[in-house]
């Protein structure tokens, strides 16, 4: 209803305005106020017209100034928003590192402050072989770095007046006890020893093959070791160089009492008589060395007799099932005196 009075309003008001204006008695204010309202009638229609043929206007297009423009704020925009990732991602990345690092340290720290727990293990051959003794265990380091390592090759001896070892052995207990490494046979006490003024007891002999020590170049199949210490601790080896002969009574004994299983130790009733593996004759080599296992110790007195001791092929071979390679590789000896008797 609303809808239909607003424009018979409209309508009267023009045609009150338009007669108004003719008629002579109607006053010029009066007319002056329905001529406001007729154009006022007027200009809301002239208006309203004019927004309904913009709205059917169809678009302007732009021009290729405009689209340039536009493609490039699109292309600033694009650019804008992937460079926004790029530096999160790095913050991210910073963030992480930092964090990695800081877990690092951390970690080495609670590693630094444990207890160092070095092994004790070491072998022949492989990684643990002794290329790598020095390595395996800091207080091992004399292995890899030592000035008088043993064994060596014994060339160049200078011959002098060496005076004769006393040997003062006897029949003894024993034990013989497969290590692992080698065959090692425990000697009752009271067997000594006598070089350089200083006397040395005999605490146990083992064996290597092939010999750890050669002689101008020359090897031998094995090699008996005899380890003696004296009153104060310092160590002289007895080296007596195996070759094949006749059967050798001593380590026929330690062969008939091996333990039947490696690490077993067997403590038989009988005895042995250490002088009965010595050479009949007693010249010998002497020179400073180290012990040949770990910890290389050095400082050790070492006596190689000359002539060799014989053992039977049988006996040979029974160790070599045992122990293909137990021996290690000669040292330099550059620098190191040595002496031989005439």
């Amino acid at each position: 209803m609303r809808s239909l009075v607003l424009p018979l309003i409209a309508c009267c008001c023009v045609v009150t305005a338009a007669s108004g204006a003719s008629d002579p008695l109607i006053s010029p204010s009066a007319k002056s106020a329905l001529a406001g309202v007729g154009g006022a009638a007027g200009a809301v229609s002239s208006s309203s017209a004019a927004a309904s043929a913009k709205s059917s206007a169809p678009a302007r297009k732009l021009t290729e100034r405009e689209k340039e423009a536009q493609a490039e704020a699109d292309l600033s925009a694009r650019i804008q928003e992937r460079l926004a990732i790029m530096r999160a991602n790095q913050a991210a990345r910073v963030a992480a590192a930092a964090k990695a690092r800081k877990d690092a340290a951390a970690k080495a720290a609670v590693e630094a402050a444990k207890p160092k727990v070095y092994s004790n293990e070491w072998s022949y051959e492989g990684e643990s072989g002794p290329a790598n003794w020095g390595k395996i265990n800091p207080a091992w380091a004399k292995c890899g770095s030592g000035n008088r390592q043993s064994p060596i090759d014994i060339r160049d001896g200078m011959k002098v007046e060496l005076e004769q070892i006393a040997f003062d052995y006897h029949p003894s207990s024993f034990n013989v006890t497969d290590n692992g490494k080698t065959v090692q046979v425990m000697v009752g006490g009271g067997n000594f020893i006598t070089v350089g003024n200083r006397m040395y007891e005999l605490i146990q002999f083992h064996f290597h093959r092939p010999s750890e020590e050669r002689i101008n170049g020359k090897g031998y199949e094995m090699v008996v070791h005899l380890v003696h210490k004296d009153g104060e601790g310092r160590l002289a080896m007895l080296a007596l160089l195996l070759e094949r002969g006749k059967q050798q009574p001593v380590i026929q004994t330690v062969w008939n009492n091996l333990p039947l299983e490696k690490y077993d130790t067997a403590a038989p009733s009988t005895v042995l008589d250490p002088m009965d593996l010595l050479p009949g004759r007693r010249d010998y080599y002497t020179f400073m060395g180290s012990m040949t296992t770990p910890p290389c110790q050095e400082g050790v007195l070492w006596i190689v007799m000359k002539e060799p001791v014989q053992a039977s092929p049988q006996q040979m071979a029974l160790f070599s099932r045992l122990y293909p390679l137990n021996a290690r590789p000669v040292q330099p000896s550059s620098g190191r005196i040595i002496k031989e008797s005439n």
